[in-house]
C-alpha cells in the first residue's frame, strides 16, 4: 500500500534537536523534537500561569521566558520563531 504525500517532511519535523541557552533552562537540554519542545515550552506557561487572563493568546514573560523572548510579553504566534533560535 502506497503512503500518501504530505507535502510535509515529517522526518524533519521529528529530527531530534538540541535546546540550547536559555531555553534549556525550561525544557532540558537533551535533544527532543520541535513539537516536543513547543509542548514543553506550553506546560512551562500554563504551570506558572504566565497566560495573560484577559486574553490567552498573550504569553506574560517571567524571567526565564523574558531570557527567551527578549521582551516581557509575546503572542503565542510568534513564539516559536524565539523558540528556534535556541533549538540546534
Amino acid at each position: 500500500m502506497a503512503e500518501a504525500k504530505t507535502g510535509r517532511n515529517t522526518s524533519a519535523l521529528m529530527k531530534p534537536l538540541t535546546p540550547q541557552g536559555p531555553l534549556a533552562v525550561i525544557v532540558g537540554s537533551d535533544p527532543l523534537p520541535r513539537g516536543q519542545v513547543v509542548s514543553k515550552v506550553w506546560d512551562y506557561i500554563r504551570a506558572n500561569k504566565l497566560q495573560k487572563p484577559t486574553d490567552k493568546r498573550m504569553i506574560v514573560a517571567d524571567a526565564k521566558l523574558k531570557a527567551v523572548f527578549g521582551k516581557d510579553e509575546c503572542s503565542m504566534f510568534e513564539m516559536n520563531k524565539f523558540i528556534a533560535q535556541y533549538l540546534k
